[in-house]
């Protein structure tokens, strides 16, 4: 019975493993391409994965290289099949490599401008923590981060509640705001359902 069970169990390992690994982005090294979130998404998949040790982890980033960065990092590995020991010792490389200069401290200067303007609260907070997730070097404190997520709303009762409250998190402060903005999404589509209708 055992023996008949493992395949299936394998398979839907297999199945989970893939969907993991199409879930993120590759880094191609262009232009375009954000270093600072990619390394952001890459650690949240080796942790969701479990994988340990040096060796596993550089396993398991090379691949999702692709364009110029493959061919910078193969170039690396032919002349010397140890450059890269670490995860640590790859992502340095990249930076020293592919990040464009400033880079940070742009991601820094846009976050403290960063306003929710015409974006819906989701999409808001979605981009709030992507300007949050490439400030790496000097990562800004959680109550500083709280500041700017209600300071960037629209004015209106949205952000009135918000200043009404004391957040530990930026995660919980973004939490508050998106429940808070459906449940007055939800309260003015049953007011307007309710308006009674002109007689003719």
């Amino acid at each position: 019975m055992l023996q008949q069970q493992c395949p299936h169990h394998s398979m839907g390992a297999h199945v989970s493993t893939r969907n993991l690994e199409d879930r993120y982005l590759k880094f191609k090294g262009t232009d375009e391409d954000s270093l600072l979130r990619w390394f952001a998404e890459l650690d949240d998949a080796i942790r969701a994965r479990h994988t340990e040790g040096d060796e596993m982890q550089v396993t398991f980033v090379l691949p999702n290289l692709t364009g110029r960065a493959t061919t910078w990092a193969l170039g690396l590995k032919l002349h010397d099949p140890n450059v890269f020991e670490s995860l640590k010792i790859l992502n340095s490389r990249l930076k020293d490599t592919f990040e464009p200069p400033r880079a940070e401290f742009n991601a820094r200067s846009a976050l403290w401008r960063f306003k929710q303007s015409q974006r819906d609260v989701h999409a808001y907070a979605q981009h709030l923590r992507y300007l949050v997730s490439s400030v790496t070097e000097n990562p800004v404190d959680e109550h500083t981060l709280i500041n700017v997520v209600v300071y960037g709303l629209v004015d209106g009762l949205l952000k009135t509640y918000m200043f009404q409250k004391d957040f530990r998190t930026l995660e919980m402060a973004i939490a508050y705001a998106e429940q808070e903005d459906f449940s007055l999404i939800h309260s003015r589509s049953n007011s307007s359902n309710c308006r009674p209708t002109k007689r003719q």
